[in-house]
């Protein structure tokens, strides 16, 4: 049972976390102190709930909480041994951990438990951080505030940064909080509404200050020739330089993107100081622990030619990988994690909007709003005085610092098909919705394209967020609408790594009934639609520079001459072949390209329910009902092939188990002799 303490600190975590003026994802915490029972003694212990590692406010729950005790907590004072080696006392934590403790608690527990109050808050608002980074901080913080809010000088999260904020508050009684330099805000109260109530004063106190003494144009006048260029030609562009902008920031490691255009992003590339406070990275740890340091700016107008704008990428990318290099090398020290790489996080294009990269879709969107709430900060700060962030000395003590290396090496082992992107074509159903939904389990962003535009959205909802999948409408046999999914997919995730070419559809005929408009039509879906995505595709995996898979799905037809279906066998004939032509030429790119040839799967199918199942079943002289046992009684193994079989094969070929398998039919069949590969 949650005590009514603990109640309203997740109450007032929710609720600051919930609006992006207060803090960013998963920064900031908050705590609030009281007592239980002690289930050993029996006596009452005063406690610390705190906000634990890596959670985030907007969605804090009470098993997000560490649960310390404060007279322990406050006890490591005594045996405090300095600044220098202020990192052992995160472990000394776990020491006073209460039963079995909740969340692992974070760097900034200090700051909460040694602080006499009863509700503490630390955030990172924008208007706050503008504060924090301007030149005069210090004068702009008692200008603005008064006695109320306290400067603290940039100190590094720790536990002396905790002591140092416990002394101001002790020294300052009539403080409610403070900025501390080059981070972000702390305020305090005696009850959780009086804490939050402190929280959003200074919040809205500086955004009022930034909004009545700041000047209209903070990154300076207008730069000729680099504003927004129309939506219709700002998208297409960033499509086009999506694949170049995603091998560059995968080139130690791969890498799925985020892009956005949003107007405060235009509005800063568009000014003349925007490179200058481009260069000077971001200072909030939480914004460029996820952005790194610095962006990468294209220097080019943006009027400039795709082609123009790909050859200066690339020329930007090695220098931007020697600057991070040397950057790395003037500050490490012996015990200093290895450089875990050199490219860039965040990419600005003038005219076009921010590519931003991570681990996963998630990871890179937040990125992205990391870097929006560091354009946010410039303008405050360069609005009412100069931008100054921390040093670069300091950004690497944390960058490289020992406990953010030790955070990374616990997270869990990444999925199989993590930071790959896949397009499955006829994917809102049957086969290819199984293969999307195995896809995305695996760990791979997927786009579902269908005819019906609704049942794709709606298939990829059922895999979760639009950090997951989306759902694209396409017709195959159209090159605009395939240009226009890939152009959508590359926006949406940053590339493409995997293609799927699942849409087809079949008419069961014997050749005196077949007309020819039934011979194009399936040619059309099945052997051009095939080429054509494979074709399209194709550009965005060259272009990447980072492999990649085809795969088609066949089918055993494609080898066995089965009874009135001349139109599907020979078009399914042709994409096998097709199999073989791709995996020849797109070989010398990386890119593997394969196939795999199921028997009949009638459960899920919408070939199947449609008409062709029917059909099927009439040529074999059975029930329909009976058709899937049919087909499995007819196999070596008398197994009847589900869309899940299809996906299992699916994800053999693209994951990395079959690296060097190219070229290659899969059977998924159960075993029909007749349809043996020789």
């Amino acid at each position: 049972m949650t005590n009514e303490t603990v109640a309203a600190l997740i109450e007032r975590s929710n609720r600051l976390g919930a609006d992006a003026r207060n803090t960013n994802y998963a920064g900031g915490n908050t705590s609030a102190k009281g007592s239980e029972i002690d289930p050993v003694t029996g006596q009452p212990v005063e406690l610390l709930w705190v906000k634990g590692s890596g959670g985030d406010l907007g969605t804090l729950s009470e098993k997000g909480l560490a649960v310390l005790r404060l007279d322990r907590l406050r006890a490591l004072v005594d045996v405090y041994p300095g600044v220098e080696r202020e990192d052992e006392m995160v472990a000394a934590f776990d020491y006073t951990l209460h039963g079995k403790g909740g969340a692992a608690p974070s760097i900034d527990t200090a700051m909460h438990g040694l602080v006499d109050a009863a509700h503490v808050d630390h955030l990172h608002p924008d208007s706050g951080i503008a504060f924090a980074t301007a030149a005069d901080g210090e004068r702009l913080t008692a200008e603005a505030f008064g006695g109320k809010v306290v400067w603290v000088p940039w100190r590094r999260p720790g536990f002396q940064l905790g002591l140092d904020i416990a002394g101001i508050k002790a020294q300052n009684p009539d403080a409610i909080g403070c900025i501390l330099g080059g981070h972000g805000i702390t305020a305090w109260g005696d009850t959780s509404e009086e804490a939050e109530r402190n929280s959003l004063w200074i919040i809205e106190t500086a955004q009022r200050y930034l909004d009545e003494h700041g000047r209209p144009d903070p990154f300076g006048a207008p730069l000729d020739g680099y504003g927004a260029l129309p939506d219709a030609e700002r998208r297409a562009k960033a499509a086009a330089l999506a694949p170049t902008i995603r091998g560059i920031a995968s080139h130690d490691r791969p890498m799925v993107g985020h892009f956005t255009d949003a107007p405060e992003v235009l509005e800063f590339l568009a000014a003349a100081e925007h490179p200058r406070l481009a260069a000077l990275g971001t200072s909030c740890p939480d914004h460029f622990l996820r952005t790194k340091v610095k962006p990468m700016l294209l220097d080019l107008p943006a009027g400039s030619s795709v082609e123009e704008s790909i050859a200066r990428l690339k020329e930007l990318h090695d220098a931007y990988r020697e600057d991070y290099r040397s950057y790395y090398e003037a500050y490490a020290t012996p015990e200093s994690p290895a450089m875990r790489g050199a490219d860039p996080l965040i990419v600005l294009v003038p005219g076009v909007g921010m590519f931003s990269y991570g681990k996963d879709k998630q990871t890179a969107r937040v990125a992205g709003e990391f870097y929006l709430n560091a354009i946010n900060v410039m303008r405050g700060a360069e609005s009412i005085s100069t931008y100054a962030p921390i040093s670069d000395e300091e950004k690497f003590r944390i960058e490289y610092w020992s406990l953010e290396e030790a955070k990374l090496q616990r997270m869990p082992k990444p999925k199989s098909h993590a930071t790959r992107i896949a397009l499955v074509t006829g994917a809102a159903s049957g086969i290819g919705k199984a293969i999307a939904t195995r896809l995305a389990a695996e760990g791979a962003c997927v786009v579902i394209a269908d005819l019906d535009l609704e049942k794709a959205q709606a298939a990829a909802a059922e895999l979760g967020t639009t950090d997951v999948a989306i759902g694209v409408q396409v017709n195959v046999t159209d090159a605009a609408q395939i240009d226009a999914a890939i152009q959508e997919t590359v926006l949406a995730f940053g590339g493409l790594d995997i293609v799927i070419n699942n849409a087809g559809l079949s008419l069961s005929k014997p050749l005196l009934e077949t007309t020819e408009q039934d011979w194009d039509l399936q040619h059309d879906v099945m052997a051009k639609g095939s080429f054509l995505v494979s074709k399209a595709a194709a550009r965005v995996l060259i272009e990447q520079q980072l492999g990649g898979d085809i795969v088609y799905i066949a089918s055993k037809n494609s080898v066995f001459a089965g009874p009135n279906n001349i139109a599907y066998s020979a078009t399914k004939a042709d994409q096998a072949h097709q199999v073989r032509l791709l995996a020849v030429e797109l070989g010398e790119h990386g890119v593997k390209v394969n196939g795999i040839n199921p028997d009949g799967v009638v459960r899920g199918s919408g070939i199947f329910a449609s008409g062709w199942g029917a059909n099927r079943a009439k040529t074999y002289g059975i029930d329909e009902q009976d058709l899937g046992k049919f087909y499995a009684q007819r196999t070596i193994l008398k197994r009847e092939v589900l869309p899940d079989h299809v996906a299992n094969a699916v994800i053999v070929l693209t994951g990395p188990e079959l690296s060097h398998t190219t070229g290659l039919h899969v059977p998924v069949d159960a075993g029909v002799a007749a349809a043996f590969l020789r």
